[in-house]
């Protein structure tokens, strides 16, 4: 899967611009896409807005390896 020229990467909230470890992630059809906000040009990965919710949600109440897809 090649990603459009035009996707808009939002970086992490938790980003600090001090070289911790980040993420961006970007909304396609259907799907979230997640990559390293050091290494712009490297892979990412894509997964479904159904797991990204839950993950999100499990990381927000303090347990993210309890976050399970749906």
């Amino acid at each position: 899967m090649t990603l459009p020229p035009t996707i808009r990467w939002r970086k992490s909230s938790y980003s600090n611009g001090m070289g911790g470890e980040c993420l961006e992630v970007a909304s396609l059809l259907g799907d979230i896409a997640v990559r390293d906000s050091k290494v712009i040009s490297g892979p990412w990965i894509t997964v479904g807005t159904g797991a990204w919710e839950s993950f999100v949600a499990a990381v927000r109440k303090g347990n993210p390896t309890r976050a399970t897809p749906p």
